[in-house]
Order: C-alpha cells, then sequence, then structure tokens
C-alpha cells in the first residue's frame, strides 16, 4: 500500500495539517514525542543543512520504524536535485512493501518530498506515522527555506562586491589599468570567477559586423584561449540580433545549441551571453560558459549575472570619459607649452637676433660681422627647431592619423640614435593641408631611405643632418609642387632632392 500527501494540496492547509498532526501526536503513543521535538530542536538549531536533511531522514526512519528514509530536493529552478537517504534502497529491497511520501513545502512552494519505505514489521504506515512524517517535512521545510535565503543572500553579497571591484580596479590609475584590453580583461576575469565558469570572455563589435572576442579569462589550455581571439559572431547570427535588442542569452548545452555558430561552443555546456549595455547602448557582450556536463545555471544566477554585466557597462563607459579626461588635461598642458615657446621664447631669441643683426652691421672687423653671422644663423636655426617642437606638441590625439608633420618629425626622430644626433627639420607652407594621401607616403618613404643612406656612409661618426618639407615650392616645369630636401651643412654627405606636384588631398 501507498499512502503519499500530493504537492498539489493547498498551500494554506498545511500549517494547519502540522498543527492537526502535533494534536494527532498528543493523542497517540506518547513515546514518540520526545524524540520527535528532540529532533526538530536540533534540526531548528542545525547551520548545516545536508546535516539537518539527514538528521530529519534518520528521525523519520526511526519514529516511523522505516528501513528506507530520503529526503529529495529540488533545485532552484524546480528541477531535481540532491537525494539524501538513511537505511536500505528500496532497489536493493525488492520487497520493500509499504511507502509514504509527503512533499516538503513551505509557503506553496515546493522544495523537495520526504519518503519513507518500508516498515520493519511488514506492516503498513498509518495515520500516526503519517502525522509524524508531515510535521518532520515541515521542519525540513523550513530547513530548507532558511538555507536558500542565506544561500541567495551570500551570493548576491558576492556578486554586488564583484562589480564593485570591477568599477574600483577599472577606476584605478594608470599602474594598474594600462589600456582599454586590461580593462576588458578585468571584466572578463571577474565575471568568470564570480560565476563559477571556466570561461569569460568580452566581445566587441567587428569592423567588418558581427562580434569578436578581445578579452578573455578561462582555465582551458592555452591553444583554446588562442583560438577564442580568432572566432567572431557572424552579423547574421540570431544571438547577435537577440543581444543587439539588449537580451540576454542563456542556454543549457552551447555545444548542441543551433543557434551557436562558434567553433568554441564544442567546449562548453551551460552558457551566458550578456548584452554590455550602458543608456540604451549596446557596447558588446560578456560570455560566461561552463563545461559540458557542469550544473546549469539557475534563475538567480542569470539574474545577478545581468545585473553585473550592465554595471560592469557603465563602469567601461566611466573608463572611457576618464581616460578622455586625462588625454584632455594632457593636451592642455602641451598646448600651454607651445603657447609660451611661441610667446616668450622665440619672440626673446627674435629678439636677440635683431641685436645681434645691427651689432654686425656696425662692425668693423671681418673676423667680427663673421661671427656675429654665424650667431645670428644660429639663432634662426634654434628658432626653427622650437617651432617644430611646437608644432608636434600641438598635434591631436595618438588614436587620431598622424599628419604628415607628425610621420616626417618621427621618421627623423627615430634616425637620432643611427645619426648621432636629431636631424635638424624645417617646414615650409601648409604642409598638411597641400600634400595629397599618395604623396605624403612616398615623401616619408623618401626621407626614411635618405636618412639611412646618410647614416650608412658614415657609421662611426656623428652627423649634422637637415630636412626640409616644402609645401610652397615651384618645379621645374611651373607646377605647384612639394620639394623633400635632406642635406649635411658641413657638405659631408651629399644633398638629396625628392619632389612631386600637389593634387590635393585624397582619401586614397
Amino acid at each position: 500500500m501507498r499512502c503519499a500527501l500530493k504537492p498539489s494540496d493547498p498551500a494554506g492547509e498545511l500549517p494547519e495539517r502540522t498543527a492537526q498532526s502535533l494534536r494527532a501526536l498528543a493523542g497517540g503513543p506518547i513515546s514518540r514525542l520526545p524524540q520527535l521535538l528532540e529532533a526538530m530542536a536540533a534540526v531548528g538549531s542545525d547551520h548545516d543543512l545536508r546535516r539537518a536533511l539527514d538528521r530529519i531522514a534518520e528521525t523519520a526512519a526511526s519514529l516511523t520504524g522505516a528501513r528506507h528514509a530520503a529526503v529529495g530536493i529540488h533545485d532552484e529552478d524546480g528541477g531535481p536535485g540532491d537525494l539524501i537517504a538513511h537505511g536500505v534502497s528500496p532497489e536493493a529491497e525488492p520487497s520493500a512493501g509499504a511507502s509514504l511520501e509527503v512533499p516538503i513545502q513551505v509557503q506553496g512552494e515546493l522544495f523537495g518530498t520526504l519518503y519513507l519505505a518500508g516498515k520493519g514489521d511488514g506492516e503498513e504506515f498509518g495515520e500516526g506515522d503519517l502525522h509524524l512524517v508531515r510535521v518532520l517535512a515541515t521542519e525540513a521545510g523550513i530547513a530548507l527555506s532558511n538555507a536558500r535565503m542565506h544561500s541567495a543572500a551570500r551570493q548576491r553579497r558576492r556578486w554586488i562586491d564583484g562589480a564593485a571591484s570591477v568599477t574600483t580596479a577599472l577606476l584605478a590609475g594608470p599602474e594598474t589599468r594600462s589600456t582599454a584590453t586590461n580593462a576588458l580583461t578585468v571584466v572578463a576575469e571577474q565575471g568568470r570567477e564570480l560565476a563559477e565558469a571556466a570561461t569569460g570572455a568580452v566581445l566587441l563589435p567587428h569592423a567588418e559586423g558581427g562580434m569578436e572576442v578581445v578579452a578573455i579569462s578561462t582555465v582551458l589550455p592555452e591553444a583554446v584561449r588562442t583560438e577564442a581571439f580568432r572566432g567572431r559572431i557572424p552579423p547574421e547570427s540570431p544571438v547577435l540580433h537577440q543581444l543587439h535588442a539588449g537580451l540576454a542569452v542563456f542556454s543549457d548545452d552551447f555545444a548542441a545549441d543551433p543557434r551557436s555558430v562558434s567553433p568554441l561552443s564544442r567546449h562548453y555546456g551551460p552558457t551566458m551571453l550578456l548584452p554590455l549595455r550602458s543608456h540604451g547602448r549596446v557596447l558588446g557582450a560578456l560570455a560566461l560558459c561552463r563545461m559540458s556536463g557542469d550544473r546549469r545555471f539557475s534563475h538567480p544566477e542569470r539574474t545577478l549575472a545581468t545585473q553585473f554585466a550592465a554595471q560592469a557597462a557603465v563602469a567601461l563607459v566611466l573608463v572611457d570619459r576618464h581616460r578622455d579626461r586625462e588625454r584632455l588635461a594632457v593636451f592642455e598642458d602641451r598646448d600651454r607649452i607651445a603657447r609660451d615657446l611661441h610667446d616668450l621664447v622665440i619672440q626673446r631669441l627674435f629678439a636677440t637676433g635683431m641685436l645681434l643683426e645691427t651689432a654686425r652691421h656696425k662692425a668693423v672687423l671681418p673676423e667680427v660681422r663673421d661671427g656675429l653671422g654665424g650667431a645670428i644663423d644660429e639663432l634662426d636655426a634654434t628658432i626653427q627647431e622650437i617651432r617644430t617642437a611646437i608644432i608636434a606638441l600641438q598635434q591631436g590625439p595618438s588614436e587620431a592619423p598622424p599628419g604628415l608633420r607628425t610621420r616626417v618629425l618621427r621618421v627623423a626622430g627615430a634616425a637620432t640614435a643611427a645619426l648621432g644626433g636629431r636631424p635638424s627639420v624645417r617646414f615650409a607652407g601648409p604642409v598638411d593641408a597641400r600634400v595629397d594621401d599618395r604623396s605624403g607616403r612616398e615623401l616619408v618613404a623618401a626621407l626614411g631611405e635618405a636618412l639611412a643612406a646618410v647614416e650608412a656612409s658614415a657609421p662611426s661618426q656623428p652627423a649634422r643632418v637637415s630636412v626640409v618639407v616644402d609645401a610652397t615650392a615651384t618645379l621645374p616645369d611651373g607646377r605647384a609642387g612639394v620639394r623633400l630636401t635632406v642635406s649635411c651643412p658641413d657638405g659631408a654627405h651629399p644633398r638629396l632632392t625628392w619632389e612631386r606636384p600637389l593634387k590635393g588631398r585624397s582619401g586614397s
């Protein structure tokens, strides 16, 4: 005979049923009450859930004379979870006889079932047994409910602390977060640890559409990491459409999921793809993946991970703004220095040059006039060097495409060590505005070859090199052009001249 209390029994009846069961027990064999009350007190004071449930199963078997007792726990999504058994398994004893099962419920929520099978005396379970098991099932429900609440509170605290640590790490100084890639890696690593996943990855939009992995944290071999950076979600993927809509993608088995098109999916089972969304704009996605066969992500984990991704997106936006402010501060300092050089230093040098020019005209001795003329030439060269430095200070951010002036200065600066001194660079005319992209690339290449030739002709001796880029030149055929001149004032190396007609700027 099987006696069961169905899980569909109205929730409101359980407290009343428990009260009825206690009253029924009070009228029954008094010998079982002390053991029942002792078990209830022990379970209520035990903070270890598994030990408390094991005690309930043991007490139920002892008080009812059952050879087998078990507590079957449902997971947080209502599916089958752990089974805590006591006594002889019914499968090992085919003639187990009578059985009894009572749902473990609290306020209408089903947490599991308390099973009993096979009375030792071969009889059926009676009304007294049913009342007793109801009381124990109620106590088990309370223990499970409390444990779930404590577990959920700890889990929420972990995710909140994790999100806070991500924000702190991202907004830290450059010594801990030097590049944007490092910031994304912090998000991937913290997300992986919080989700107890095998891999965490951040995906950003690809230039050709879709999304690509730009940062990853994984416990898998290095080969998997390398493979991840080569993969991307194509533009036509339904997963991408869902992410762009700001919706998370959940899969219990990513390897078998038809929505998965990445070759990496073969490694993973339970997976979450979470949009990194801030102010209605999707910046990218956070992927958190467990291995095939691992437990699936529970509903609370999915909710907390989605909130973490939203918080991480806000932190990434703050990082970008913070970085922009830092760059702006640097550019403001550079502008101030450039203004000071132009308004103070160059003007004073120019005034000094005028005084020397006046003195040269008044000088009587030829050697004095020649000496003053040389000093004036040096001042002119110094003024030109300062103007070149001012131009370099006024260049735009490093992320912007560099102009021709910047590229020429970089090539000249790179040759400083080989030549034994920095080449003097002078520009004439609006170089960036008048020289087209193709001519600019050819000019920079010609400059590099010329400086290499100077260094090769006398590798052991320092060379004083003058570089002039003139965007106001007139070519021999009368056309307007740009001319590059590389020479050594002491005549130690041959003079190189390169020129092209001006064609106007283009995007090619």
